[in-house]
């Protein structure tokens, strides 16, 4: 049971690193986060002598896998944020197949280069016949969208049905895209199932409500990711993406909305994908660097919420997602560690 971590977790700080901080009640120190994100003194030794460290993100719901993992480099944040703008945490992610940044006044050529490839036919035409199911993440209006092509499309060769399958799902992306940055959450639409639905709004909802370990310091950011298209806090960014993943060796489309607040006391960038083409309903990133000693505090958990997790055998599912999840997010930090530091960065014993 593969279970893929999501992209936003390899644009750890991914960000201009221009931005002044969100207003916050106070600017958390190292101790204090690592305190908050329950890492003892065991835990904070084993940091200071260059490990990476795992720490516990509480679970919401029997579909969600969550951790956390931190380390110390020994450079200053401003050399992270600068190997990041330069574009080389990109590179980690091989798994990437397309990817774009969202401009203001989005269209479905805003995803043109998101195409099923001749390739990926077979892909193609299971979208084109998709029903409520696990196999695609779609609503109603897009199932009852793909039923009425159905009747065109019976005697089309394979050249229409990929160029409808692409146009048809770039149309269904403008539209998921257009109805969250006008109504946030409440926008998101449910994916329908078989005898049931995915719910991926409220998965959203819960997972921000329940990421205390940072929005004490900040709850006017905590907020905003609540009730966008509300007002951001002064001087926070936005971004919006689109990508083409490879999630269990099928293309995946994913929107992803980021919010950044970064100064020279540290930044924080909060990431949610409120929509995944298959395999899992949504997840959130928190990701963040502190000044530490001589060095920065990079952190970063992730809340993603699957329904291959639920269900018969969860407890055991839970345990191997938790830990595939781990080592992957380990080794975006171990390159980050590389690639900075020159020098291999051990994964701390538990």
């Amino acid at each position: 049971m593969p279970i893929k971590i999501p992209f936003a977790a390899a644009l750890l700080l991914s960000c201009v690193m221009a931005a002044a901080p969100a207003t916050a009640q106070e600017a958390p120190s190292p101790l204090q986060a690592l305190q908050n994100f329950g890492i003892g003194a065991e835990q904070i030794a084993q940091l200071d002598r260059g490990e990476i460290v795992g720490y516990d993100v509480s679970e919401t719901s029997q579909k969600e896998l969550a951790i956390g993992v931190a380390m110390v480099l020994p450079v200053p944040l401003a050399q992270i944020a600068d190997y990041i703008k330069k574009g080389n945490m990109n590179a980690i992610e091989s798994d990437i197949l397309a990817s774009a940044t969202l401009g203001p006044n989005p269209s479905s050529d805003s995803f043109k280069k998101f195409a099923f490839t001749d390739k990926q036919l077979d892909e193609a035409k299971a979208f084109l016949a998709a029903e409520a199911g696990d196999e695609f993440n779609l609503s109603k209006a897009e199932l009852d969208r793909l039923n009425s092509l159905q009747a065109q499309l019976e005697d089309a060769d394979d050249k229409t049905l990929l160029k409808t399958a692409n146009q048809t799902y770039r149309e269904f992306l403008l539209q998921r895209l257009l109805a969250y940055k006008k109504n946030g959450l409440n926008g998101i639409a449910a994916y329908i199932r078989d005898g049931g639905s995915a719910d991926p709004a409220a998965e959203l909802r819960t997972d921000a409500v329940n990421s205390k370990a940072w929005a004490r310091y900040f709850p006017e950011l905590q907020q905003a990711w609540l009730t966008y298209p509300a007002a951001l806090p002064a001087n926070t960014t936005e971004q919006f993406i689109w990508l083409n993943r490879r999630v269990e060796d099928r293309p995946t489309a994913i929107l992803n909305h980021r919010l950044i607040s970064v100064g020279d006391a540290g930044g924080i960038i909060l990431s949610r994908q409120f929509y995944v083409g298959h395999s899992y309903n949504s997840s959130q990133v928190v990701a963040g660097g502190l000044p530490y000693k001589d060095g920065t505090l990079v952190f970063y958990s992730i809340r993603s919420s699957t329904d291959q997790v639920a269900g018969m055998g969860s407890s055991l599912k839970h345990s191997i997602g938790r830990e595939q999840m781990k080592k992957e997010m380990v080794k975006r930090l171990q390159r980050l560690n590389k690639d900075l530091k020159r020098k291999p960065a051990t994964v701390a014993a538990e």
